[in-house]
């Protein structure tokens, strides 16, 4: 599934409009905080990522992975909720780096004599959210609900 978004010049225009509407209730709003509004309403963490993705056509709108960003996936076929503390392109395109802090450690041993928790764990993901390394059983090591 894909999403088209307005042309930057439409959010442009959009971000005017809202903050001549706010402006002639008494509400102060500058063109940034207006932009920033506006890029809020269309899912984006801010103006530049909104930007951006107006860009690119046909942009996904799988794209609320960034730095700072609570997800929740699998790790190791064990759930877990986290933050994105690094988050970075490969070479190539296709994939990326990814550092996630989970809330909560993952025991991520199946075996019941002993355990091994994991809290913060570093990866590579595709456009998906997938890991393309897999466990012994076929499994990826990361797959994140996005």
């Amino acid at each position: 599934m894909t999403t088209t978004y307005p042309a930057v010049d439409e959010l442009k225009a959009r971000a005017r409009r809202l903050r001549q509407a706010m402006n002639d209730r008494g509400t102060t709003l500058t063109h940034s905080a207006a932009l920033e509004m506006i890029a809020r309403q269309h899912g984006a963490r801010d103006w530049n990522t909104l930007a951006a993705l107006a860009a690119k056509p046909n942009a996904s709108p799988k794209t609320p992975l960034f730095v700072g960003a609570h997800i929740r996936g699998r790790y190791l076929n064990q759930p877990f909720t986290g933050e994105v503390l690094a988050l970075s392109a490969l070479p190539g395109g296709d994939l990326h780096r990814i550092t996630i802090h989970f809330d909560e450690p993952v025991d991520v041993v199946t075996f019941e004599s002993f355990s091994a928790f994991r809290q913060r764990v570093n990866a590579q993901i595709d456009a998906d959210g997938v890991s393309p390394r897999k466990t012994s059983n076929g499994v990826p090591h990361l797959v994140l609900d996005l």
